[in-house]
């Protein structure tokens, strides 16, 4: 299977344990490949470093919208740093208005989200988008950006079926992480069970948002297995069908195999 988001550059790990650890105990649990994504362009040389260091690995490119300390990032360095051949995604993007209320930084949010869908299109690469208490306006602006021409995912979803079915009807994949194995994350499985398996996902955006049973650890690539067992105990597959649907799809999406 394929963790479809993680951010290895950012992993906590033991103190004498390495990536390589990691990787080795990911592969151990039947994981073969890794996207990892950037979430500001500080760090993306780091990103792209590792994803260079192990033909198991992609790399996306883009700015996290509750990165609001540096600079915003210009369309023309985006598209060039989407350049390398490891980079096989735009972002992570969107909107996240958990923890902003100033007008001024949100529309900062707006406008980076519209650079980076317009950066995907011109370089008709998938865009990965984070959204969070910003339904309406997150799909408002993918259809007014024409996100639908590039295409993507809705990374770590959390969020409404209807929300769903409107990026679905935009052409993006529904990814989900370990949150559907929470107990108060009961709409949320309601949700999992209608996305079509042909637009599915599984991710641990690591080293966040450990799986039961890890929670209250750091989060590593080797849990989506977990994710993977309860995909298939709530769509009543076998865990090799979702090893198989999510893999397949992860191709698809970010044309690498």
């Amino acid at each position: 299977m394929i963790d479809s988001h993680c951010h290895l550059d950012r992993l906590k790990l033991d103190q004498d344990e390495t990536l390589a650890d990691a990787l080795q105990q990911a592969e151990e649990q039947g994981v073969t490949g890794f996207l990892n994504v950037c979430i500001d362009l500080e760090n993306y040389p780091d990103v792209i470093e590792i994803a260079e260091s192990d033909p198991r690995i992609w790399a996306s490119v883009g700015v996290h919208p509750n990165e609001m300390e540096q600079q915003e990032p210009d369309a023309e360095t985006l598209l060039q740093n989407a350049e390398h051949p490891k980079v096989v995604a735009i972002g992570e993007t969107g909107l996240d208005f958990h923890y902003v209320t100033d007008e001024l930084l949100l529309q900062r949010q707006r406008e980076r989200f519209c650079t980076h869908i317009e950066v995907a299109k011109q370089c008709n690469k998938p865009l990965i988008i984070h959204t969070r208490e910003a339904r309406e306006e997150t799909i408002q602006i993918m259809r007014e950006a024409d996100a639908a021409a590039c295409g993507g995912v809705m990374h770590c979803f959390t969020e409404s079926w209807e929300m769903a079915q409107q990026a679905l009807e935009m052409g993006f994949y529904i990814s989900f992480s370990g949150i559907i194995t929470f107990n108060s994350a009961a709409s949320l499985r309601e949700v999992l069970q209608q996305v079509p398996e042909d637009r599915l996902l599984i991710e641990t955006d690591s080293p966040y948002l450990a799986p039961v049973p890890y929670r209250g650890k750091p989060n590593q690539p080797a849990y989506v297995r977990a994710v993977a067992e309860k995909v298939a105990e709530l769509r009543g597959w076998e865990l090799q069908q979702v090893e198989q649907i999510t893999t397949r799809n992860f191709n698809q999406l970010f044309q690498v195999s």
